[in-house]
């Protein structure tokens, strides 16, 4: 007696297992990894990018030295002003000049006026149109023929720093979007207005520096800015555009999962691709408008092979089944 109901115990916790077990798989079916969405393509404007980093920089960075030593009488300039060439920046005395002066104030006013008179001061003239980016010194310092008073710019440009496995798919009046790490919501449009002939090797990587110019340089541009460079390299409008993680690769050729319906299995259907971005692909031909594609997100990834033969509607795939059947 005791033994049959010992089996009766152990039937129940049998049965109590299998349905825990049942319900447990239950809920991982239900919030498994597979996720199935059905879209359709839809019309565009898409581009694709050579993305790289630079710095914003005087393309033409003038220093204004004295052609002698001496003392900064005046300066008539601020940073950030437009010059034109010919206009007097500073004026300066020589050694000689800034000692008579010294003595005469030691003497009186109009001794003071009549070597002002007498020994001119000097003049430093902007050679060149353009901005004033450094304001090296104030009146009253002493300086020498090697110091820089004023620092000129002629026009602000990103200076982009592109590897060598890019530079071949830059050209010269390429369209740019740059945006400044300060100001990361502004989006300045731009073109490739140089590209060094030179290289340079920064972190053992070969690059090649390229002279971003804004169309229009905004007021807060300044020099040495970290800056974000996009170069558009290719741009299409009213493309036929899909995610970029409905299309699958397999054995080297491109395919996206069309739907048949509830009842049906879907079927691959090859695509043929043209630009891409981060988010998505232009579908050149393979599907239209109409179409319904499907995207399974599990493990798959855009782009990359998937294993020939899966179902990626079933959990363990076609060969666990056909196993199964044997």
């Amino acid at each position: 007696m005791k033994r049959k109901r010992w089996m009766i115990y152990l039937g129940l916790l049998i049965v109590l297992g299998v349905g825990i077990t049942l319900v447990i798989k239950i809920k991982r079916s239900k919030n498994s990894d597979h996720e199935i969405k059905e879209i359709s393509p839809t019309y565009g404007k898409i581009q694709s990018f050579i993305s790289t980093t630079g710095t914003v920089q005087p393309q033409n960075r003038l220093e204004i030295k004295p052609p002698i030593g001496g003392r900064i009488e005046e300066i008539l300039v601020r940073e950030g002003e437009e010059v034109k060439v010919g206009q007097i920046l500073a004026w300066m005395s020589s050694t000689e000049r800034a000692a008579l002066l010294d003595a005469a104030r030691a003497q009186d006013e109009k001794a003071v006026k009549y070597w002002q008179e007498a020994y001119k001061p000097t003049p430093l003239i902007a050679p060149i149109d353009g901005e004033v980016i450094v304001r090296a010194v104030e009146p009253g310092q002493t300086v020498t023929a090697f110091d820089p008073i004023i620092v000129l710019s002629d026009r602000l440009i990103v200076k982009a720093q592109v590897d060598e496995t890019d530079i071949g798919r830059v050209k010269l009046g390429q369209a740019a979007i740059v945006s400044l790490d300060a100001y990361p919501q502004v989006k300045v449009k731009a073109k490739i207005d140089h590209i060094s002939y030179e290289s340079m090797i920064i972190n053992n990587v070969i690059i090649y520096e390229v002279d971003v110019l804004p169309e229009e340089v905004p007021e807060f541009f300044r020099s040495g800015m970290s800056a974000n460079v996009d170069i558009i390299e290719r741009s299409k409008e009213n493309a036929l555009l899909l995610p970029i993680e409905a299309v699958k690769r397999e054995k080297g050729k491109n395919f996206v999962l069309l739907s048949q319906g509830s009842e049906e299995e879907p079927v691959k259907r090859l695509v043929e691709l043209g630009i891409s971005d981060e988010s998505k692909v232009e579908i050149v031909s393979g599907v239209g408008e109409s179409d319904k594609v499907l995207i399974v997100t599990e493990k798959y990834s855009p782009l990359q092979d998937t294993e020939s033969g899966r179902n990626p509607f079933f959990p363990f795939g076609r060969r666990r089944q056909q196993d199964k059947k044997k």
